[in-house]
């Protein structure tokens, strides 16, 4: 859970006498508030993830850059984005379900000190640093909310609804001996967020039906021991299209790519210039709204970790930890957020996937808390 801070291509030039190249996918600029601001296509990114063969040869001609062998991959992946975004749009929208009371929490287990206020929360301007006996109850509430989310994920099928998936994860939770941070936090009136297909972010869990085909994004936070835990991942209900399972997998590994430049000493502002560009190279767009943030003894504390090329200041310190959440749309689409204050939604009915981890900076490089 976040606070909120607030396939396209080109034709294939002629090629370098004596090569087999092929331009890296391009787009024009776009100027939106969910979507990044596009740059020269000299900028795009030359790393590709888990989906491309391994082992390309990269060759710089006439100031722009060219990967051998690729042709067909991309040509063939354009085509799946091209005939799958039909599809998509057929579906009906998002509906607003029934939102069931919140779900009692026993007495003895503590709360957060928001809890009750039922106020929006200033974020403290503090960075969470932690000893030895800090990182010790950071592991412990990330290694609960991890396996609550792996739990979660085997409840995604067609037909159960997204209020039941609340119900047993706040079950589990509390069992546990710990408090679903989300519930109360705000006002928030559920223990999960659970975003369906379009949602973007925070839905509301409620009496919605997953229907075959459906991607749905969970998010869980607990709150063990005076520490707090957060994760999420996007699920498939059911069987999806090739197109959706490569747009999952492409938001999985923009997150892949951010976490891979923390250590102790780094510029944030690396996080999303790395995640934008593997963002820009798929041909899908980061959202700007919602961020990345400090999480520990507190819920949500600076630093903001952007997600989109930035130009920001600041440094990890060992010691430190902090969420890493890019939440990727398939479409250039503006953000909507329903009545409820919470649920957010892209206003064209493009999908959104979105996935978490909760880091620790080390000395030289970074330990994933929340890794299952």
């Amino acid at each position: 859970m976040s606070p909120g801070a607030s396939c396209s291509g080109v034709p294939v030039p002629l090629r370098p006498a004596g090569t087999h190249t092929f331009l890296l996918p391009a787009a024009p600029p776009f100027v939106s508030k969910c979507t990044i601001n596009r740059r020269d296509p000299r900028t795009a990114s030359s790393c590709f993830g888990k989906a491309m063969t391994p082992k390309r040869c990269f060759v710089v001609a006439g100031g722009l850059t060219w990967v051998d062998g690729v042709e067909e991959e991309l040509m063939e992946l354009q085509k799946t984005q091209e005939q799958s975004s039909g599809k998509l749009k057929k579906r009906p929208p998002l509906r607003r379900g029934k939102v069931y009371p919140k779900l009692p929490v026993p007495e003895h287990i503590p709360r957060p000190s928001y809890v009750g206020a039922n106020i929006p929360q200033e974020l403290p301007a503090v960075r969470q640093i932690h000893n030895a006996d800090g990182i010790a109850g950071m592991r412990a509430a990330c290694k609960l909310a991890a396996r609550l989310l792996d739990f979660a994920g085997t409840l995604v099928k067609p037909s159960v609804t997204t209020n039941e998936i609340d119900r047993a994860v706040h079950h589990m939770i509390v069992e546990a001996g710990a408090y679903p941070s989300p519930l109360g936090y705000g006002g928030f009136p559920k223990s999960i967020c659970t975003s369906v297909n379009e949602c973007v972010c925070h839905g509301l869990p409620d009496s919605t039906q997953l229907q075959n085909g459906d991607i749905i994004n969970i998010d869980v936070n607990v709150f063990l021991n005076g520490y707090h835990g957060g994760t999420s991942r996007t699920f498939v209900c059911g069987e999806a299209d090739e197109s959706i399972k490569h747009f999952l997998k492409a938001a999985e590994e923009c997150l892949e790519k951010g976490i891979s430049v923390c250590r102790d000493g780094v510029n944030y502002r690396k996080i999303g210039k790395k995640i934008s560009k593997l963002a820009y190279f798929y041909g899908y767009h980061v959202v700007e709204r919602f961020v990345g943030h400090g999480i520990g003894t507190m819920l949500h504390s600076e630093p903001l970790i952007l997600h989109h090329a930035n130009e920001n200041s600041g440094r990890m310190v060992e010691g430190q930890t902090f969420t890493i959440e890019p939440i990727l749309i398939m479409d250039k689409a503006e953000c909507v957020t329903w009545e409820n204050g919470w649920t957010t939604v892209t206003d064209d009915g493009s999908w959104a996937a979105q996935f978490e981890h909760t880091v620790l900076v080390t000395r030289t490089g970074v330990e994933i808390l929340t890794k299952h």
